[in-house]
């Protein structure tokens, strides 16, 4: 089963217990091959990570230059 993008994200930023860049993230999630553009099939850039992060705010934080997971 293929994953959403906001899934991948959560899911990479849950296994490294850490705050990490959109570039940091991008490289795990095309590393692990847990996402694919499917308009393209390329990489996922960390500018669609960044973009990603801002349609959803109940799961995803930027602090400065960094994603979290929200606090609920």
């Amino acid at each position: 089963m293929e994953l959403k993008l906001h899934e991948a994200i959560e899911i990479v930023l849950k296994e490294s217990g850490r705050l990490m860049s959109c570039r940091e993230i991008a490289d795990e999630v095309n590393r692990r091959g847990l996402y694919h553009r499917k308009k393209d099939d390329n990489p996922v850039p960390p500018r669609q990570i960044s973009l990603r992060v801002k349609n959803y705010p109940l799961l995803l934080e930027k602090v400065g230059t960094l994603i979290k997971l929200a606090t609920r």
